[in-house]
């Protein structure tokens, strides 16, 4: 794993979760989650076309997890990867951080509010299933997309529409995790609850991850 792969990992997960979860902060209240959403994919977009061809801009621990499931990646490579993934996306939470000091009138719920967690308005259960399967569609079709017969070309437009899609989905439920760096950062400036929440959104992308992962080795024939 030489140190462009791992700065792009991390760059692009700086970009992914200060986009993601600065518009969850700054936001509107009433447009927040859609704004989150759209701004989430758009940048997993722009990330992809620029940093695939350096490190594969998986950007999310559980994304490498389910190529590894899927006989995509090295598991030797992982580990600094996933280090790299989390430290831009604690780097980004830390930059929001950051603004929110020198706020004068700062949003409400400040950095907590951007933390996933449950039995807010869902329970666990509910939390842990839709981060599981959500997480285990977006794999899927990250493995469909990187198929031989895919066209590459349209590979981040793909994984950004389904990203978006799927964080409309969750942002209600679970706060929006999917990528368990995201999870971490914000749970590291979110408070005691947060960080005690922590382990859901990590356990339940991973399962869901490597779900998607066997099923994509399944159907995508190369």
């Amino acid at each position: 794993m030489g140190g462009r792969e791992l700065l792009a990992e991390a760059a692009g997960a700086f970009a992914l979760v200060l986009a993601l979860c600065g518009a969850l902060l700054f936001a509107p209240a009433g447009v927040a989650g859609l704004a989150a959403a759209l701004a989430a994919g758009g940048v997993i977009m722009a990330m992809m076309a620029a940093f695939s061809p350096v490190s594969g801009a998986h950007l999310n621990p559980a994304v490498t997890l389910g190529l590894i499931a899927a006989g995509r990646f090295d598991s030797s490579r992982a580990p600094l990867m996933i280090l790299a993934q989390c430290i831009g996306g604690i780097a980004a939470v830390g930059l929001l951080a950051l603004v929110l000091a020198g706020a004068t009138s700062p949003p409400r719920g400040g950095l907590s509010a951007i933390a996933n967690g449950y039995g807010r308005a869902y329970s666990l259960m509910s939390v842990f299933a839709i981060e599981m399967v959500a997480t285990a569609v977006l794999v899927l079709v990250v493995v469909g997309m990187g198929g031989r017969r895919a066209p590459a070309t349209l590979a981040p437009l793909a994984v950004g529409l389904v990203m978006v899609s799927l964080y409309l989905l969750t942002i209600p439920v679970s706060g929006g995790g999917l990528n368990p760096a995201r999870s971490l950062a914000a749970a590291i400036f979110g408070g005691t609850e947060a960080l005690l929440q922590l382990w859901v959104f990590w356990v339940a992308p991973i399962l869901g991850a490597v779900l998607g992962g066997v099923i994509g080795r399944l159907l995508i024939d190369d």
